[in-house]
């Protein structure tokens, strides 16, 4: 897969991202994404599924999460996507090993994910697993499914098949463990 030319200066600090290390969509000076929802997503696949933007923004939203659950900030702390989190034992380790999963895909595609921005990088087996139904992982494989399909068709053959193709268990962030059910509470739904 082709990387474009990463941002340099304070975006790439911003973003929690080294110096040469991929990107992701068009940021302002601000750090946020230039005509790109604004609504906070921490995907609940697996890592390895995120297309290039996805992986890049989630890695941003996550630190986000991070500052919000200790406190860091005003705003964003009721913010829907943060319910799981919270109800997790130890809040700011499980954010703390979701950023490493994320991290570590990043890594492998050989992109510079900041490690030292995680402020407790626990790993995923000390945890207890967050809980997460099928049905979320369906809906939000057809949502990035539409995402991708719009901004990188190229990876689209990456996406393991959906509920409707005869696809099996769609794989879940290490963090997380698969339970039945449908999309969560939580989910804010889009048309």
């Amino acid at each position: 897969m082709q990387v474009t030319a990463p941002p340099t200066g304070a975006t790439a600090r911003g973003l929690g991202l080294e110096s040469g290390s991929d990107g992701g969509d068009s940021d302002d000076a601000r750090g946020g994404a230039i005509g790109h929802d604004r609504r906070m997503r921490l995907w609940s696949l697996h890592p390895s599924i995120l297309d290039r933007a996805a992986l890049v923004a989630c890695w941003r939203e996550g630190l986000l999460a991070q500052k919000v659950l200790a406190g860091g900030t005003r705003g964003y702390t009721r913010h829907p996507q943060l319910t799981r989190l919270r109800a997790h034992p130890d809040p700011e380790s499980a954010i703390g090993a979701y950023l490493r999963g994320l991290q570590e895909e990043a890594t492998a595609r050989g992109y510079r994910f900041d490690a030292s921005r995680i402020l407790r990088p626990a790993p995923v087996s000390d945890l207890d697993p967050i809980p997460v139904t099928a049905g979320q992982l369906a809906y939000e494989l057809e949502h990035l499914r539409r995402k991708v399909a719009a901004r990188a068709p190229e990876w689209l053959p990456q996406l393991p098949p959906g509920e409707d193709e005869g696809g099996g268990a769609i794989p879940a962030h290490p963090l997380l463990t698969v339970v039945p059910g449908d999309v969560e509470e939580w989910e804010v739904r889009t048309a």
